[in-house]
């Protein structure tokens, strides 16, 4: 018994100085970056007036890629345009929302901003499209950085879902 309690002393000592009378020293790590105001006297940096990307119209560029022309009949081709956003809603709907931003731009309208060449060329040829178009990059950079991902679409898939494109409002 006299042991018992001995060991159990001896125990709850080392607890104790174990544990306790170490004092942490305060470190001077820590500081804060202040910038300075601007002086009274001092102008703020004139604000761009220049649209964002996506807002952006340019019908003449037809953007890089395998795509130099496509010809638009005046009336939508329904059973395209079906094909076209089953592909869609498979390949395109993790970045893309209809009448919404998301991570990518929405596509409504887009045929009144774009030409239909560089819609296909973005679809077929995003990595190329956004190292060598000025608007592809200005997109990548309205949309955080987020790059276009090649979902390996062959032209007539593209065609398709350039079809749906078009009836969307």
């Amino acid at each position: 018994m006299k042991t018992t309690s001995s060991l159990g002393i001896l125990w709850v000592a080392a607890l104790l100085l174990g544990c306790g009378g170490k004092a942490e020293k305060p470190t001077d790590d820590f500081s804060i970056q202040r910038q300075k105001a601007p002086a009274a006297t001092e102008t703020p940096a004139p604000e761009t007036t220049q649209a964002k990307a996506s807002e952006r119209v340019d019908l003449t560029n037809k953007g890089v890629g395998p795509i130099t022309s496509v010809t638009l009949p005046a009336e939508v081709d329904t059973d395209l345009a079906a094909q076209g956003e089953a592909v869609f809603n498979q390949m395109c709907l993790a970045c893309h929302r209809v009448g919404k931003r998301f991570i990518g731009p929405a596509p409504n309208n887009i045929l009144e901003r774009r030409s239909p060449e560089w819609v296909m060329n973005m679809i077929l040829n995003p990595e190329v499209m956004v190292n060598e178009d000025p608007l592809a990059r200005d997109l990548l950079m309205e949309f955080n950085g987020s790059p276009m991902a090649n979902q390996g679409l062959s032209q007539e898939q593209a065609r398709a879902v350039l079809e749906y494109f078009r009836t969307l409002k």
